[in-house]
């Protein structure tokens, strides 16, 4: 089973249709023993960095999330999920995130053409920086669907893939059992089911 965690930030529905699609169970939930008691945990999120830590952090799970992480089990943060990986987020000021993955979460538009919208929406490449467990069923250069203003950097061992917008950004990124992606897999079609796919047949204490 896989937990996804609901503190009222993420797409929680399309999450859970997108493994329903590829046949496995998954439960949207904010309570710790099913946390402790998933195979691999799930974090979404949408939205302002600044709400969303907060609002994880008042649900009390992220001692919970940080302990399952030092066991092995494997998490994956989706868009800002993975930006709440990093160890700070300049949205709009300075905030603290898990600090999970070496890193921080800059705008994009400091590194991109001033021509180049804001934020990135649409469809782009994946270019594999390294072998992952993530990119099991997918291969270099297949599209997925992105959707933000800002990016993982400072980073740069803990990167897997990017993606070229004006600039090279951050697509994916794994440090030993916890992985992100910047893009949305359930929104990115049969490649975003298949990472899916590849998550969730990781187990605890498989990965280093």
């Amino acid at each position: 089973m896989i937990a996804i965690i609901d503190y009222g930030v993420g797409n929680l529905f399309s999450l859970k249709s997108s493994f329903a699609c590829i046949g496995v169970q998954v439960k949207v939930t904010n309570k710790k023993e099913d946390i402790e008691e998933a195979d691999g945990i799930i974090l979404p999120g949408v939205g302002a960095f600044e709400d969303a830590a907060k609002k994880l952090r008042e649900t009390g799970l992220v001692d919970v999330i940080k302990a399952q992480v030092a066991k092995g089990k494997p998490l994956m943060g989706i868009c800002l999920g993975m930006q709440m990986l990093f160890d700070k987020s300049f949205e709009y000021g300075e905030h603290e995130g898990l600090g999970l993955i070496k890193g921080n979460v800059k705008p994009i538009a400091d590194v991109i053409p001033s021509d180049y919208k804001v934020p990135h929406i649409g469809w782009n490449a994946l270019q594999f920086k390294k072998d992952s467990p993530l990119f099991k069923y997918i291969k270099n250069g297949d599209y997925v669907y992105f959707v933000h203003s800002f990016y993982a950097t400072d980073c740069e061992d803990a990167v897997s893939a990017t993606s070229e917008y004006g600039a090279e950004l951050t697509a994916c990124v794994e440090d030993k059992n916890v992985f992100g992606c910047q893009f949305h897999p359930e929104k990115s079609g049969t490649i975003g089911l298949n990472i899916l796919k590849a998550f969730a047949e990781m187990k605890e204490g498989e990965i280093c």
